[in-house]
């Protein structure tokens, strides 16, 4: 009887408006867990803590080490260590990836954008993460697969990575659109992480989570995402740069803009931690909607 109780569970975490990957005008960069429990296509990458993922994972999952990783992309970018640090977990450039989290997909989308950027031409999010997985009543595991290294030849994607300087050249030559995926207070200087407060001169702003449902902690149905990307005023066919505090809020964004059909968005990655705390850097305090 598991596996029906397994399917009727499914259903009911799924419900009549739930969305579906196929709404979206790049549906193969979502995976619903139905589809995920149903094949071995792709190297699972489970970005939650060390400790949940030793108190139970998907079956074969690999732990990546989101915080380390994290940490070090702010001030590392240097290819070879990367290629190395992707090498170790067994991943090509083709290798295809799916990757999951329980952070509402901020660490998830985090470690799809750093893999994006070094080249990894596949890769995707499981919709709803383990939030979606244990709801369907899937198989879990505490076993860690062998990983097999291998030799990642990479280089940086500028398009997909933006420094100080092309922020800097955005704003003067409005080359591409700023979208500030912070909370609102942090946008309007009400809140903020640095010695500065405020957002960058023209950034338009779409809170990050707005993107997700936060109780499934899948995306949002097309529509829906349609709808807050006009409301916000963000044209997906233009080039684009996100930017949050420190990466992880603009991975998500990145991948929604991607996720709706836009082409490879950059996230600022060092964000308001280096541009709030510098003294050239000007700043817009915009007000509440």
């Amino acid at each position: 009887m598991k596996p029906i109780l397994s399917l009727l569970a499914l259903a009911i975490f799924l419900g009549p408006h739930s969305a579906h990957a196929d709404d979206y005008p790049r549906d193969n960069m979502l995976v619903e867990v139905a589809a995920a429990a149903k094949t071995k296509k792709y190297l699972i990458l489970d970005a939650r803590s060390r400790e949940q993922y030793e108190a139970g994972h998907i079956p074969g999952a690999v732990f990546v080490n989101h915080a380390n990783w994290s940490k070090i992309f702010a001030t590392e970018q240097d290819a070879g260590e990367w290629g190395a640090r992707i090498g170790s977990l067994g991943i090509t450039p083709t290798t295809p990836i799916l990757v999951y989290d329980d952070a509402l997909q901020k660490d998830a989308a985090r470690i799809w954008w750093i893999l994006r950027t070094f080249g990894t031409k596949d890769v995707r999010l499981l919709n709803g993460g383990w939030t979606a997985w244990t709801a369907a009543n899937l198989p879990t595991s505490k076993d860690a697969p062998q990983v097999i290294a291998v030799d990642f030849q990479t280089a940086i994607d500028l398009n997909r990575f933006a420094d100080k300087q092309k922020v800097f050249e955005v704003i003067k030559e409005k080359t591409a659109q700023l979208v500030d995926a912070r909370s609102e207070k942090e946008y309007c200087g009400d809140t903020f992480l640095a010695k500065k407060a405020g957002s960058i001169p023209g950034a338009v702003h779409l809170e990050w989570s707005d993107a997700l449902d936060t109780t499934t902690q899948k995306f949002k149905t097309a529509g829906e995402l349609t709808a807050l990307l006009k409301q916000a005023g963000i044209d997906v066919k233009r080039r684009t740069v996100t930017h949050c505090q420190s990466g992880g809020r603009a991975a998500v964004m990145a991948f929604t803009l991607e996720l709706m059909g836009a082409d490879a968005v950059a996230n600022y990655y060092r964000g308001w931690s280096e541009w709030g705390n510098l003294d050239d850097t000007p700043i817009a305090t915009p007000k509440k909607k």
